[in-house]
């Protein structure tokens, strides 16, 4: 049996739209960090959401 920690996260499908232009600068990122189009995406929401929850507990 696996330990929970070491488990790969669930993932779920999702359709979303974007701009032609951000597609390609995304594809163009992902394939330099060697990762595909969903694996960066996810990066990068991860990133923002981890940033965002930083700045919205800052003391002011």
């Amino acid at each position: 049996m696996r330990d929970m920690n070491t488990q790969k996260p669930l993932k779920t499908k999702v359709s979303i739209t974007l701009d032609e232009d951000v597609i390609r600068r995304i594809r163009e990122l992902a394939e330099a960090d060697d990762r595909n189009f969903s694996q960066y995406i996810n990066l990068v929401l991860k990133k923002h959401l981890e940033k965002k929850h930083t700045d919205d507990h800052k003391p002011e």
